[in-house]
């Protein structure tokens, strides 16, 4: 889906050329999803490291489009309209919940693999249900979803809600992904209102 999204900006707002980056990411995914099709349990560092090529490949675009955004917007440039304007911006914006949802599931305890295998003690995240147990399935481990709820409400919010970050890592990241889209939201709707007729 962040692939697809990044189809929707304007090309004066995409690294060029515009169809490069979708490309090498759509066969890099393709390539992880052949190698491990149903449930990801294998460790494999070539594994791991294309997959966090693959999110940072995303990341880097977005931040791209992001920041040509801010530029613009405080330039004058950008934002004549409102309705591609507010576009653009939620295409940024939910772009940015999408890669810090792979952030964070790619990096809590070492990843998917290394949560399935308990190879890491202490948690990078605090959830609900493991403050309390008695309210969760039998060996209840976060899966994708649970990082997405993660990421939208720091992006919504932008604090933390039922989710705590431990680690300093975690905490750096959800303060990264806040600003960023504290930015693209006060701006892009600051400009919007401006234009609206």
């Amino acid at each position: 889906m962040a692939v697809a999204l990044q189809f929707t900006l304007p090309e004066r707002l995409a690294i060029h050329p515009v169809w490069l980056l979708p490309t090498l990411e759509t066969a890099l995914l393709i390539a992880l999803v052949a190698a491990n099709p149903y449930r990801i349990e294998r460790g494999s560092a070539l594994y791991r490291w294309a997959g966090l090529v693959l999110i940072a490949m995303i990341s880097a675009a977005n931040g791209w489009s992001a920041v040509h955004l801010v530029i613009g917007l405080v330039r004058g440039t950008e934002g004549n309209d409102a309705g591609p304007l507010l576009a653009t911006g939620g295409s940024i914006w939910l772009t940015n919940v999408i890669v810090f949802a792979l952030w964070y599931w790619e990096w809590d305890r070492g990843g998917p693999v290394a949560r399935i295998h308990a190879v890491r003690t202490y948690t990078d995240f605090l959830f609900p249900q493991m403050q309390t147990p008695e309210l969760a399935p039998e060996h209840w481990e976060p899966q994708f979803p649970d990082y997405l709820y993660l990421s939208f409400t720091n992006a919504t919010a932008f604090s933390p809600t039922d989710v705590m970050p431990l680690t300093r890592w975690a905490k750096m990241l959800m303060l990264l992904q806040s600003v960023v889209s504290l930015l693209t939201v006060v701006l892009v709707v600051a400009r919007a209102v401006n234009i609206f007729k």
